[in-house]
């Protein structure tokens, strides 16, 4: 293996440093527990009212991490250059900083050059800060698999020799867990394990025996999985193994007056741009993508074309975000997947999502986007009205008066930090601030407490359950 990405991985590893806790030995295989100076434990009060305030805290929040040999995560990691996803190389430099890539330059203190596909190292880098964990499966009230899903599949997505057996995927953690402590699994059925997918589920819902085989793998399929709750970028529109997360930006501050200052930028922005779209695509048969490129071309007064093709925008958050700081409105057709990290990009920049299917994200992100106010803070054209219809979207936005734009720019702002990533070891005034890992985990520990009711219950049908936020539930009987 090459020097600088054995470098690379001592940095993102820490391997040496294993922490002591008194909340967890138990990491889930290679990560160091907390690094210096991020111990959450508060000096000031005695040792047994901190125990029961604690206790108190925790109720029902208890998250065990399972212990994992590191093939199944950190591992992986050291293939980082086996297999050239980018036209720039290999993902080996987006491993830095627990996953959140290196910063965009030496004196950035908030903005990385962040890779969507590192969610999984990143995600349970911060887990591993969560205040209730525990070293007991038999006490916790969810499971996490600290299982690199994702990463373990590119043998099969991208060497030839291997495409034929991508039922395989997963198959050898589904043994272990069989075979290692299997009461921790057979508690609960599995209903109260969860893991981390930093790609869209249909990757992994490939049929078994599909013939000839289709792109991706059968993971979703495995019996092993699925009960456990999966977070992915992208969801299947029928939510029973997986909910969507979105897909990680660029940006990741670390302490509150970072995050204010940045959203005071967003909101004091001259916006002298009606729309933007930043991406690819839009060649070929008629489409959504080509409809917006010939209104831009068309309206170069009204819309600004940011080319992202070829994956030029990826790891490169200044070509994307000056632009949206100076818009209004940011289209986000579909492409290949319905969704897009360009979504979120937006929201952080205060510039309103327009969006041209129902699926590319009220239909996604329940837990964090308010699935019932979406019209507060967003835009809906079906795309057959602009691509068969004659629709202008520049029409459209431009009917809403002034007043509400500025309403619905407020309401993207204030949504902003449940879409963001915060970065490990933040200060505490902004862990205060509930960002897309917490409200992920508030949802997961939602989801289970209604699973494992409704087990307890004896009412299965109780199990396929849709929940979108504390105070609303819905519930999805089987026909």
């Amino acid at each position: 293996m090459a020097r600088p990405t054995l470098l690379v991985l001592s940095i993102l590893l820490l391997v040496p440093y294993q922490a002591k806790s008194r909340f967890s030995p138990k990491t889930g295989g290679g990560l160091p527990l907390l690094e210096k100076g991020e111990e959450v434990l508060a000096g000031e009060e005695g040792a047994e009212a901190q125990r029961q305030r604690r206790r108190a805290e925790c109720e029902g929040r208890w998250i065990h991490i399972r212990d994992l040999p590191p093939r199944f995560n950190t591992d992986l990691l050291r293939s980082c250059n086996a297999f050239p996803l980018y036209d720039d190389g290999d993902f080996c430099p987006y491993l830095a900083n627990h996953g959140l890539g290196p910063r965009t330059h030496n004196r950035s203190r908030s903005w990385y050059r962040t890779d969507p596909h590192m969610l999984e190292p990143f995600f349970h880098r911060r887990l591993l800060e969560y205040p209730c964990l525990t070293p007991d499966p038999a006490r916790a009230d969810a499971v996490f698999l600290p299982y690199y899903a994702s990463l373990d599949s590119l043998p099969f997505l991208y060497n030839p020799a291997l495409f034929n057996s991508s039922a395989l995927h997963g198959r050898d953690l589904a043994d272990l867990l069989r075979r290692d402590s299997p009461a921790v699994s057979a508690r609960r059925g599995g209903h109260d394990h969860f893991l981390v997918l930093a790609r869209p589920a249909w990757d992994y819902s490939q049929e078994p025996d599909a013939d000839p085989p289709l792109w991706g793998t059968s993971f979703l399929h495995l019996p092993d999985f699925l009960n456990v709750t999966v977070l992915a970028l992208e969801a299947r529109p029928w939510p029973w193994q997986e909910r969507a997360v979105p897909h990680p930006t660029s940006f990741h501050p670390a302490t509150l007056a970072r995050l204010d200052a940045w959203l005071a930028r967003a909101r004091r922005a001259r916006r002298t741009t009606l729309m933007l779209f930043a991406g690819g695509g839009g060649g070929g048969a008629p489409n959504i993508r080509g409809s917006i490129r010939a209104e831009c071309e068309n309206r170069t007064d009204l819309c600004e074309v940011v080319d992202c093709s070829d994956g030029s925008c990826a790891h490169d958050p200044i070509r994307f975000m000056r632009p949206m700081l100076r818009s209004s409105f940011c289209l986000q057709p579909p492409g290949d997947t319905p969704t897009r990290r360009s979504t979120f990009d937006g929201i952080l920049a205060g510039c309103i999502p327009v969006f041209f299917e129902e699926i590319g994200a009220r239909a996604q992100y329940g837990w964090h986007l308010p699935k019932d106010r979406f019209e507060e803070f967003s835009v809906f054209i079906p795309k057959e009205e602009v691509v068969f219809g004659g629709v202008r979207i520049g029409d459209v936005l431009e009917s809403i008066p002034p007043a509400e734009v500025r309403r619905m720019r407020e309401r993207v702002l204030e949504l902003a930090p449940r879409v963001m990533y915060r970065r490990h070891g933040s200060s505490a005034g902004l862990r205060a601030r509930k960002d897309a890992v917490d409200l992920a985990i508030d949802g997961v520990l939602r989801t289970v407490r209604h699973r494992v009711r409704a087990l307890e219950d004896g009412d299965p049908d109780l199990l396929i359950y849709d929940d979108d936020g504390d105070d609303h539930h819905h519930h999805h009987h089987l026909s």
